[in-house]
């Protein structure tokens, strides 16, 4: 099938986050989070901490096995930045290794994956620990991240108020580059998007894709704690909005998420409108693979927050912005009828790991927000 596919299963059981309606539950031990949102939360027996817990797996994407395993492991650990969480105690990682390849595709791939996902975790500050490798009739890689918590570690995301505006911290967009790029050997769809796009900059959008998406959430789920965030998930198999209507619902309060703004891979749009509306990416239902933070921040917090993502040294180049507003309502999400389209443009390159290089690149310059 085209494109980045994923069923995002972050709360720890497997399962689709249409089930929201478990989520939040009050306990005398401590907040406990179920079933619908980004990762579990379990308070303990001991101390008042809590374990936090998540997993999620995927089929390959992109043709770089190396970067795949990166993104793979970024994905994973975005459930627990999604939450204000910084530290990883423990990571396991869950291969499937195809019956289709032959042995020499087996031990080129394979390792070169394992190896993307290891280092991702180790720029965590973590370690994979063990796993679980099956044969299959497809690739599969994910994993399960694991933390033990103080309750002041952790934002829990039920605390949205009217006033709140939302900031984004990825461009969206990911699955029109990758499936562009698989178009380019094929006539048929190739020639639908071929007037609004050069080959080239196909290239440089799949690029940037896939650096977007091996980069780690970890810097916004610092500045969370720093400016007061009332409330996040991460965006990716639903779409941003269906996964701001799911963080809607799960809100203390009543209230609405209302986008305006949507930053977007340069000419992704543009693709997506030749192609006729192709995969929702305007209506915001297209999905992503390992995309950003939407965070619920206080509006005087919020150009702060997105000056210092920019900012930020550990932030590799990453940017933020503010694409929406909380107000009263009913606890859903929507789109404005015409929402601003921020063009994000490319920075440049990803070469691969077994080429030797790194994958840094310097930071566009975007206006925020």
């Amino acid at each position: 099938p085209d494109g980045p596919l994923e069923e995002d299963g972050g709360s720890g059981a497997g399962v689709a986050d249409d089930t929201a309606e478990f989520g939040l539950v009050s306990v005398a031990q401590g907040p406990r989070l179920g079933i619908g949102m980004d990762s579990c939360v379990i308070p303990l027996r001991h101390g008042g901490l809590s374990l936090i817990q998540t997993t999620d797996f995927f089929y390959p994407l992109v043709e770089d096995p190396y970067m795949m395993g990166r993104i793979a492991c970024a994905n994973v650990l975005s459930d627990l930045y999604a939450m204000g969480i910084t530290e990883c105690d423990n990571m396991l990682m869950l291969l499937s290794v195809s019956q289709k390849m032959n042995e020499k595709e087996r031990d080129q791939v394979m390792p070169l994956m394992m190896k993307g996902f290891r280092d991702a975790a180790e720029e965590a500050g973590t370690s994979v620990t063990g796993g679980q490798t099956v044969i299959n009739p497809w690739i599969i890689i994910g994993g399960v991240a694991s933390v033990v918590c103080q309750p002041n570690d952790f934002i829990m995301p039920d605390s949205a108020v009217p006033g709140d505006v939302l900031v984004l911290t990825k461009p969206l967009g990911t699955q029109v580059a990758v499936n562009a790029h698989q178009w380019l050997d094929i006539p048929e769809k190739w020639n639908k998007i071929k007037l609004v796009i050069s080959r080239e900059e196909v290239e440089q959008a799949y690029q940037e894709a896939m650096l977007s998406m091996a980069t780690l959430n970890r810097t916004a789920a610092a500045l969370m704690h720093k400016f007061n965030a009332h409330a996040a998930t991460d965006i990716t198999g639903f779409g941003i909005i269906g996964h701001a209507r799911n963080l809607a619902q799960q809100q203390k309060n009543d209230v609405a998420f209302v986008i305006h703004n949507l930053p977007i891979i340069s000419k992704m749009a543009a693709i997506s409108k030749a192609g006729g509306n192709l995969f929702g990416l305007l209506q915001g239902t297209s999905s992503e693979t390992s995309g950003g933070l939407l965070i619920c921040l206080p509006r005087e917090q919020a150009a702060r927050f997105c000056a210092e993502m920019k900012s930020s040294r550990a932030g590799d180049g990453q940017q933020a912005w503010i694409i929406g507003i909380v107000e009263k309502g009913n606890r859903c999400a929507r789109i404005i009828d015409k929402p601003r389209i921020i063009e994000v443009p490319y920075r440049g390159s990803v070469v691969s790991a077994q080429e030797g290089s790194n994958n840094n690149a310097s930071p566009p310059e975007v206006q925020l927000t």
